[in-house]
């Protein structure tokens, strides 16, 4: 019988570089300086997943023969951000947060300059893989604040870093509407390069290192065949309907996916020097915390998405005056005919309900910065909270307040009305809030000094899968619920299938899945021992 090898538990050193910990002295002027310049450098993380999944339907113009697959401009970013954030994580502990950090940022850059670039789809994926990238700074300033910050001053930071300044959320959507409006989709990537620059400048100045590190070898197999698992399964449930779920080729996919899956389970617990420490992994608090997650953060990838796309698209009858339009236009292209609009009959199969035809900048104005600006209230008084009664509160109201907007979005797809939108995405922001602060401060407690690059990695690596999984059933869901338009002309009559537009039922299902996944993981949260008592800020051991 095989038995797992002795893995020699990580040395933890001061290597003796720039600064430790700060002290309760230093003066609070030196501290805000270092988190504002920590949270604009990580900024870039919410700013292209705000700017990107808000800009989907403008981006299809460019790569309108994809269809529904447009969203793995989303999901590819959360699966080789899921691969790349414990493999960073753990490098962050070893080889130093700060230096780590950069390297993300460069990354990022080069990313968004190729999709700056490109008209390609196939080079825009690649570009928005090195984007992801920028995932593990998410998880990695949680370690450095809990490095860097006195004890007292780190659960509200975390608040700060997990939700934000609210820069983001509320200045992102209108920047990318400026910029799309009146330029192109690749401004927003022309003015991300530009940002990461000027932040990533600032961030070298004013952020000192960690000086503590890991001594330990790393082995990237166990992440890599996970990270290859979770895209066969997403290939699977994106493609399953134009594939035919139940055939054999269509299966396979489902297979090795699962296959892969569990060979990262066995490599890692048979490494001598895994990825993902398996015992911290498994244990209670890590094991709780991260299913929450799993099943909490779809919702909030899908429903920015969701809204994005909706409130983006013409209305029933804009579409189908522009349907008429076209028509006219290709009878006199091909025959010289003028037609009379009269003479062009168009019935949509099936119609839809929702569609404000706004702009980037009108969808950011009356939808987007409801939920950044409630957000950026919101983040620091759940750090608080968590402070003085722990974290699980914060995680358990979050998931109530997600679940019952994402039931909202569901029942008002037929009634639609962007006013609707607005408020549920206002009340949304607090969900946003006090979910990613509960979950930043509940792995900063829940991980011994020394490895919360590799649990900060291990909630990067979950998110990442969490939010490609979402999406993937939103685009499964779109995919199965295509608009088609009937055409008639003077007793011909044509069917045009209509790109990029979708039935109400492929959102409504969208948001009753988000629904009951968001759900599960409020049960979770409520059972979890975890998080019970005030935020120790990770001075205890777990």
């Amino acid at each position: 019988m095989a038995t797992s090898p002795v893995v020699p538990d990580p040395e933890l050193v001061d290597d003796g570089t720039d600064s430790g910990r700060l002290d309760d002295d230093t003066g609070r002027l030196r501290i805000v300086a270092i988190v504002v310049a920590m949270v604009l450098l990580a900024e870039i993380v919410p700013f292209q997943l705000s700017m990107v999944g808000a800009a989907l339907q403008k981006i299809t113009k460019t790569f309108s023969d994809v269809g529904a697959d447009i969203n793995w401009a989303i999901i590819l970013p959360g699966v080789v951000g899921a691969a790349v954030t414990p493999i960073l994580g753990k490098l962050s502990d070893m080889w130093g947060k700060k230096r780590i950090f950069l390297v993300c940022a460069a990354f990022f850059l080069v990313g968004s300059l190729i999709d700056a670039l490109t008209s390609n789809w196939w080079v825009f994926l690649i570009g928005r893989g090195l984007q992801a990238f920028s995932v593990a700074m998410s998880v990695i300033s949680y370690g450095l604040v809990r490095d860097l910050l006195p004890r007292r001053y780190i659960p509200l930071a975390l608040g700060v870093v997990a939700s934000g300044v609210g820069f983001s959320a509320v200045i992102g959507p209108i920047v990318a509407g400026l910029l799309v409006d009146n330029f192109d989709w690749r401004a927003m990537f022309w003015f991300l390069v530009i940002y990461t620059a000027v932040t990533g400048a600032l961030f070298i100045a004013l952020v000192p290192e960690s000086r503590l590190r890991l001594r330990q070898r790393i082995q990237p197999y166990g992440v890599l065949a996970l990270a290859l698992g979770m895209l066969a399964t997403l290939i699977y449930v994106d493609k399953g309907h134009d594939w035919g779920w139940g055939r054999p080729t269509s299966l396979l996919w489902l297979l090795v996916g699962v296959v892969l899956i569990a060979a990262f389970y066995l490599i890692e617990t048979r490494s001598s020097a895994p990825i993902m420490d398996m015992k911290l992994l498994l244990g209670p608090k890590m094991r709780w915390t991260l299913l929450m997650v799993l099943f909490g953060i779809g919702g909030f990838a899908v429903v920015p998405t969701a809204t994005g796309y909706m409130t983006q698209t013409p209305d029933a009858e804009q579409l189908r005056q522009s349907v008429i339009e076209g028509a006219i236009a290709q009878a006199h292209r091909a025959a010289g005919v003028n037609l009379n609009p009269a003479a062009v009959h168009v019935t949509l199969d099936p119609g839809y309900h929702y569609g404000s035809g706004y702009g980037m900048l009108a969808y950011a104005l009356h939808i987007g910065v409801m939920t950044g600006a409630v957000g950026m209230i919101f983040g620091p008084i759940a750090g608080l909270l968590a402070r003085r009664i722990g974290a699980r509160v914060p995680a358990v109201i979050a998931c109530v307040v997600v679940a019952l907007v994402a039931v909202g979005f569901a029942l008002a797809v037929p009634h639609y009305s962007w006013v609707s939108f607005a408020l549920l995405s206002a009340v949304f922001g607090i969900g946003f809030a006090f979910f990613y602060t509960a979950a930043s401060v509940l792995i900063v407690d829940g991980v011994p000094e020394g490895q919360h690059g590799i649990g900060s990695g291990m909630l990067g690596a979950i998110m990442g899968l969490g939010t490609a999984i979402g999406t993937a059933v939103m685009t499964a869901f779109q995919a199965a619920n295509p608009i088609t338009a009937h055409i008639e002309v003077m007793g011909h009559a044509v069917t045009q299938p209509i790109p990029q537009v979708f039935a109400d039922r492929g959102y409504v299902l969208t948001f009753w899945t988000m629904a009951g996944a968001v759900l599960i993981a409020l049960v979770v949260a409520l059972a979890m021992r975890h998080g019970r008592s005030p935020s120790s800020a990770g001075s205890t051991e777990p």
